[in-house]
């Protein structure tokens, strides 16, 4: 029986943004990404026990955000050539390659030539799953819709490094880790035959005729399609991510190895946990309010959190107190959906997927050399490495506080 128009349920789903169109998608990105977070946060402590040092860490961490910035780019071309449901089969396949290549092959050179494949794709999938969300809903949930991919991802994101750490516990930090990359493939294997059946190929995920001839693998010619607005957001977003990933990698070792008072892998698997919840609680919320209302203030408040988490961090040296530090960390999430509706929602009609692309590329390619560049201010100090990061942060909240612009509700 179909649900009446006035039910509750009926209601839920309209005020979630929740349409049948999105279902498949939504449980896809869960299980890719269980299966990815508990291995991939470990990575660094995964590297070092197979023998890699801390440059080895730092070129993990800036190929992920090369890396991530091409196949922002490509995955965007794909989604706008392809359509949202062959494309997201490719990214699959890619990622279930790089875990095979890291389960039999347990050398840190290969943990290295297999992320080349894994850690593509949340950012190859992200433009394909962003057309889809933003194309099926109206303009005044469209906010809501993004937040709730968010919600979903943060909530493999949540319990991915807990159960990896479970892994880490019992077998070890070296089987452990790959016992977890084997169940990030079997996971992937469901979540590829998911998509086959649950997400349609026509529709959000396909093109009317004739589009395909349009997409445009050229990122120089998409320049043009960034507009002055666009790129004052993409100059504050390159700091911030300076910010962020200056000593991103670095956080799991600070947290295990560095401190006084060490946390185990199950401890900082719950601290990740406690990350993710924070930002689960906030979305909804958020969303409601940024689709009625100004998205800058919520943009700006993401900044000022991300700011302050490399500061507190240096100052957090237990179990309690890192605690707080994460719950912070989890607030950096505060606007994100509403800072990637924007770049959407200023991004011409015809070329949505490749500008969002284009926008995640231009800003990873510079952020990757922050990335690898934190490696040497770790070898330096930590403190350095903390403190440069807050620095960074600083100028891109008070840059985009002065310069960045507001889109009204409809415009």
């Amino acid at each position: 029986m179909a649900t009446p128009p006035n039910s509750l349920a009926r209601r839920i789903t309209d005020f979630l943004a929740i349409r049948r169109s999105t279902v498949g998608i939504l449980g896809m990105v869960i299980l890719i990404l269980l299966g990815e977070r508990m291995a991939e946060r470990f990575l660094p402590i995964y590297l070092i026990a197979l023998g890699g040092s801390a440059l080895s860490i730092g070129l993990l961490n800036g190929m992920d955000n090369f890396l991530s910035a091409v196949y922002s780019f490509i995955g965007g071309y794909l989604a706008d050539r392809f359509g949202t449901r062959r494309s997201l089969l490719f990214f699959n396949i890619s990622a279930m390659f790089g875990f095979c290549i890291v389960i039999f092959v347990p050398t840190w050179q290969a943990v290295l030539a297999g992320a080349v494949f894994f850690l593509s794709w949340s950012a190859i999938s992200l433009p394909a799953t962003m057309k889809l969300i933003t194309g099926v809903l109206p303009m005044k949930k469209r906010t809501m819709g993004v937040s709730m991919l968010a919600l979903v991802r943060r909530i493999p994101m949540a319990l991915g490094p807990l159960l990896g750490g479970v892994c880490i516990g019992i077998w070890g930090e070296k089987n452990g880790v790959r016992a977890a990359f084997g169940v990030a493939l079997v996971l992937a294997v469901i979540a590829t035959v998911m998509q086959h059946f649950l997400v349609e190929g026509n529709g959000a995920g396909s093109h009317p005729q004739g589009e395909r001839r349009t997409a445009e693998k050229n990122p120089l010619r998409l320049l043009h399609h960034m507009n002055r607005d666009l790129r004052q957001l993409l100059i504050s977003d390159i700091l911030i991510r300076y910010c962020e990933q200056i000593p991103y990698a670095f956080v799991v070792v600070w947290c295990m190895k560095t401190i006084e008072q060490p946390v185990s892998a199950v401890e900082f698997g719950l601290l990740t946990t406690i990350e993710m919840i924070t930002a689960l609680l906030v979305y909804i919320p958020v969303a409601y309010l940024a689709d009625r209302g100004g998205k800058k203030p919520f943009v700006l408040a993401t900044f000022v959190f991300f700011t302050l988490f490399p500061l507190a961090l240096f100052f957090c040296r237990s179990f309690p107190l890192l605690v707080a530090a994460f719950i912070l960390r989890g607030f950096k999430e505060f606007g994100e959906p509403t800072r990637k509706t924007l770049i959407m929602e200023l991004a011409p009609r015809e070329r949505k997927a490749a500008v969002f692309g284009l926008y995640y590329m231009l800003r990873d390619i510079v952020v990757s050399f922050a990335a690898f560049g934190g490696a040497f201010l770790w070898m330096i100090s930590p403190a350095v490495n903390f403190f440069a990061a807050f620095g960074f942060g600083l100028l891109g909240t008070i840059g985009y506080a002065l310069w960045g612009r507001d889109v009204a509700p409809g415009a």
